[in-house]
């Protein structure tokens, strides 16, 4: 039952953030999904109705860096790094943060601070 509290309030306050933020071609919207093993993170022009980007720690290529921290710190931290380069390479340097709900605390602040790091403007 308790599960299904924080769920709520998590689609309650992701439904909130949705409505003031909207992603551009100019400035795309990355958005952020973070399951119990794996965080997500996708570049989106919410104009054009397109994901520009998508990245993930169970990715191919990042699977390989990661061993066994895909779902921790550590490895959204590596994926903000992964993303940022990717971007610089597609020509994004600006974006709007969604953190879908989620406080920014653990992974998704890890994410956001090293997608800085790399070169991402938010």
């Amino acid at each position: 039952m308790k599960r299904w509290i924080k769920l709520e309030g998590r689609a309650r306050r992701h439904k909130i953030i949705r409505k003031k933020i909207i992603g551009t071609s100019v400035r795309p919207r990355l958005s952020i999904y973070r399951s119990l093993n794996n965080v997500y993170a996708q570049i989106i022009d919410d104009a054009a109705g397109k994901t520009l980007l998508s990245l993930s720690t169970a990715s191919p290529d990042l699977k390989d860096k990661m061993k066994k921290d895909a779902g921790n710190v550590k490895g959204a931290a590596i994926l903000g790094q992964a993303l940022a380069e990717l971007c610089r390479k597609n020509g994004v340097a600006k974006i709007v943060f969604d953190r879908s709900g989620y406080l920014y605390h653990g992974r998704v602040k890890a994410l956001a601070e090293s997608a800085r790091k790399g070169g991402l403007e938010f």
